[in-house]
This record gives structure tokens, C-alpha cells and sequence, in this order.
């Protein structure tokens, strides 16, 4: 039996639809998206600039240090100490007490010299009477040889003569020698009181050379007792006196405490040796403190020290051996700071410092 296949009925043609999905929205750039992109490029063209401007035209360090005049203290007469003015960190303005040593021995040296300042006085008085005795006994002798001149000379013509002996015409020439050997000793007597007064019969007490000599002793010994008060040599910060007391013998010149300038301050700045190329005196410079970090303090370079400061220490290096390694070598600049200085600052301080090598106005 043969089946029958029923071929399958065509379909209607159906139409298609195909929606393709709508494009999204163009976003619009921000404004701050085109300003940051603007901004990048003109800052590293600013940055660029500016660095190919001001290439090299800076030195700094920051191995610089405040500095201050430091003064050591001490007495210039020995003795022990009567009182103590001041406090350990005090501050104080030049003249001012800071302790005295005990002044009663100076001042009986003072009354001592004092007594043989008078006493040379009056020796010199002493010494213008001895030369006006030594003159009078000499203008006495003149006289006296003058007699026995007389007397030898009528007593020799009248042994010539033959009226006369001959032992009267000795004893006459004896008396002569005699009158003349007096007249030269006193002679003597008076060149020796002469000398006396400095060979000056006519010179001021005062002006003799014993006097003088007694009144420099004086004036030490008035020295001395003054100097029994110490006082301070400039205004600034006392400072190690707390081992200073009552009591306590101090020696001739031991330094007994330190006083700190405060009124001239300056900066020194340790520069490598490679960046004193373009450095001089008088360039503008920009200091910072460490410690007040606020603070603007401008100066300008006084000067450029002599030697590197390997060259100042006690036991300089020895680069002729062996194993010798080159190290960048540091100059010590001093650095005068311009207008009022603050009194906060103090010795030793870190700084930073900026030296303008290129200053407005000055000749590129």
C-alpha cells in the first residue's frame, strides 16, 4: 500500500520588522576637564621657564648656624669674692655689676703707694736743699782758695826778693794745694746733687723720675682696687656662673663665665667649595631659622672665609697617603644680617640660607 505524502502547505510571506536601538546621547565635555587639560601643559611650560630663568641663580645650604660675640669673663686682680650681682642666664647692659672681689687689701696698697708717692716728694725737696748746701760750700772753697792764692803769691815774691824763708813759702803753697783739692771736691758735691735731680737743678717735683715712678705705683695700685668690681663689657646673656659664690678665691685671669653678645649678630653659612663660583661679597641673602620657622630675616654676604674650616681645626687631615678619598670641601661665609635682629635668637641656631647671585638691577 503505497502512503501519500502531503507536501506541506507553503506559508504566507509575514514581513519583518528590525528595530535597530536608538544611538546613546553625545555627553558634553565639562568645563573642568578643559581647564585641567589647559592648565598641565601651561604649568610645565611655567615650571620650565622659570627654572631655565632661574637655573643657578640660587645657592643655598642648610649647614649654617646663628652666631654671636661670646665674651669670657674673668678678674683681672686675685682675691675672694664679696658678692655676686647677677644670675646665670641673666640679662644684662654694658656697666653693669656682675660681682666684686673682697677690696680691702687693695685698698691698703692703695694707702701704701699713696705714702711713698709723699715720701718721693719729699725727697726730691730734700735733694734741692743738698744742692744749695753743695753750692754754698763750693762758692765757700772758691773764696777760700782765693785767699791762699793771694797769700802764696806775696809770700813768693818775697822769697824772691830774699825778705822771707823759705819754710814760710811751703806752709803758703801747702794752704794753696789744700784750698784748690776742697774747691774740687766740692765741685764734686755739686754735679753729684746736680745728677741727683736728674741733672735738671730746675726740674717740676712732680717730673723728677722718683716721683714719677711712685705715682705710676699709685696709679696701679688705684687700678687695682677698681678692677675689685667687674662689671660687663657689653650688653648680652651671662651666662656659667652658677659655680660662682661667696667666698671663692679667684686666680688672676681664670675665666669665671661667659657673656653673650646679643647686640651684633650674624649667620655662618658652610658652602661646598663647588658653589663659591658664583658667590661675592655684598649679594642679598635669604636666612630661616630653624627654630622660628615664621621668621623672615634677610642679610647680605660680608665675606668668604680665608681657608677651608679643615684648615683651622688642631689636628688638620693628612691627604699625602696612601688610602686619601676626596671629600667636597666646605667654606665658612659670614653673613651680615640686615635691621633689627630679634633677641630670641641665640648662638649656635641651624639656619638655612639662600644667596640671590642675580640680584634686580645688577648687571647679568
Amino acid at each position: 500500500m503505497n502512503a501519500r505524502v502531503e507536501e506541506p502547505k507553503s506559508a504566507e510571506p509575514v514581513d519583518v520588522v528590525v528595530t535597530t536601538p536608538a544611538a546613546p546621547a553625545k555627553k558634553k565635555r565639562s568645563g573642568g576637564r578643559i581647564a585641567l587639560m589647559l592648565l598641565v601643559p601651561a604649568a610645565l611650560l611655567g615650571g620650565g621657564a622659570y627654572f631655565y630663568l632661574t637655573g643657578g641663580r640660587y645657592i643655598d645650604t642648610d649647614n649654617a648656624y646663628v652666631q654671636q660675640s661670646k665674651v669670657s669673663i674673668s678678674s683681672d686682680v686675685s682675691g675672694r669674692i664679696a658678692s655676686v650681682a647677677v644670675a646665670n642666664n641673666q640679662m644684662v647692659q654694658a656697666g653693669d655689676v656682675l660681682f666684686t672681689v673682697d677690696p680691702e687689701p687693695y685698698r691698703i696698697a692703695l694707702s701704701q703707694a699713696d705714702a711713698a708717692l709723699a715720701t718721693a716728694r719729699v725727697n726730691v725737696e730734700q735733694l734741692r736743699v743738698g744742692l744749695a748746701v753743695a753750692r754754698a760750700k763750693l762758692d765757700a772753697a772758691n773764696a777760700t782758695l782765693e785767699i791762699r792764692q793771694k797769700d802764696w803769691d806775696r809770700n813768693s815774691a818775697l822769697q824772691t826778693q830774699g825778705v822771707t824763708a823759705e819754710s814760710s813759702l811751703d806752709d803758703a803753697r801747702l794752704a794753696l794745694q789744700a784750698a784748690q783739692s776742697n774747691v774740687a771736691l766740692e765741685q764734686q758735691d755739686v754735679a753729684n746733687a746736680t745728677a741727683a735731680l736728674g741733672g735738671n737743678p730746675d726740674i717740676a717735683t712732680d717730673e723728677h723720675p722718683a716721683v714719677r715712678a711712685a705715682m705710676a705705683a699709685r696709679d696701679t695700685a688705684a687700678r687695682n682696687l677698681e678692677k675689685t668690681t667687674i662689671l660687663a663689657p657689653a650688653a648680652g646673656i651671662v651666662s656659667q656662673v652658677d659655680s660662682l659664690n661667696v667666698g671663692q678665691f679667684v686666680a688672676t685671669g681664670s675665666t669665671i663665665a661667659t657673656l653673650v653678645e646679643t647686640e651684633v649678630t650674624w649667620v655662618e653659612a658652610n658652602f661646598k667649595e663647588t658653589q663659591l663660583t658664583g658667590l661675592a661679597a655684598g649679594m642679598p641673602v635669604e636666612v630661616t631659622v630653624d627654630a622660628y620657622p615664621g621668621l623672615a630675616l634677610t642679610g647680605h654676604v660680608d665675606s668668604i672665609g680665608a681657608a677651608t674650616g679643615a684648615e683651622f681645626a688642631l689636628i688638620p687631615a693628612q691627604n699625602a697617603t696612601g688610602n686619601w678619598v676626596k671629600v667636597v670641601q666646605r667654606i665658612p661665609v659670614r653673613i651680615v644680617l640686615d635691621g633689627e635682629v630679634g633677641a630670641n635668637l641665640r648662638a649656635g641656631m641651624s639656619a638655612a640660607v639662600k644667596v640671590d647671585t642675580q640680584p634686580e638691577g645688577a648687571a647679568s
